[in-house]
């Protein structure tokens, strides 16, 4: 709702920092502070010191982050193929396959991961699909649990496309996949991008599902925090939670300025 008077606009931007800062800058910012501190007795940190991010940033941890990155990366492409896939074909079904089509690409985020991380574990722990203790088990559920998002944010941007531009295309002679590839394809690609991004951030963070499946040489970076703060580490686990949350934010920023420019193409 639009405010227009000045008391209203200030009223608006204090009941905004009354919920945004106890409920989202605080937590992140005790994280920081834990990530720089070595010891914390009082109100406040104590003690700061680097040291953990070199740890946080070599080893085990730059391994676990690489497998976090290589894993996202891979499940948001999938995700967007198959997701885009099925939402531009969604647009030519009736509303009864298009509600059948949305319950199945709904269903895997309406459960919780840990019932889709135990259904490809079990799903694919005999031939002839054994893809168990691989790295290729962990990549297919994330791409499970992210494919509803690229499907929903894809499906809703195919809804809103003006079809004269298609049909001023088809009406040039343009065939359906030159319709596609040089028209739709154009103008979907911010929320394609969007789509990218979302997916992206959910994998990174993604740890229900994968402490099921990971196998010893593919350990994404959300478990190894697990495993750090499980083990009374909350320092340590804090500073790998900062590399995790700076590189995701990097890697969005970059996506969202890809799609600031394909908004203006």
């Amino acid at each position: 709702m639009l405010v227009h008077s000045r008391a209203g606009k200030w009223a608006t931007w204090a009941v905004f920092l009354l919920l945004f800062v106890p409920l989202f800058a605080v937590p992140l910012l005790v994280i920081l502070a834990a990530s720089l501190a070595t010891n914390w007795s009082g109100a406040f940190p104590s003690g700061p010191t680097a040291a953990r991010y070199a740890a946080a940033t070599n080893g085990d941890s730059l391994q676990a982050l690489t497998t976090s990155l290589v894993t996202a990366l891979a499940a948001s492409v999938l995700a967007l193929v198959l997701g885009g896939w099925a939402a531009l074909a969604a647009a030519s079904l009736r509303e009864r396959g298009k509600r059948l089509l949305d319950a199945l690409f709904i269903l895997p985020v309406a459960v919780p991961s840990v019932v889709v991380g135990l259904a490809v574990l079990v799903a694919f722990s005999q031939p002839p699909i054994l893809l168990n203790g691989t790295r290729w088990i962990v990549i297919l559920a994330h791409t499970v649990l992210v494919t509803a998002f690229a499907y929903q944010s894809v499906a809703a941007a195919v809804r809103r496309l003006d079809p004269m531009y298609e049909q001023a295309a088809a009406g040039l002679g343009a065939g359906p996949a030159r319709v596609l590839w040089r028209v739709r394809l154009p103008l979907l690609l911010p929320s394609l991008t969007s789509a990218t991004g979302l997916c992206f951030a959910l994998s990174m963070g993604e740890l229900s599902a994968t402490m099921m499946l990971y196998p010893p040489d593919w350990t994404p970076l959300p478990v190894q925090i697990f495993a750090a703060t499980d083990r009374g580490s909350l320092f340590t686990g804090a500073a790998l939670a900062v590399v995790l949350m700076t590189t995701t934010l990097l890697v969005l920023a970059a996506v969202s300025r890809i799609r600031t420019r394909a908004s203006y193409r």
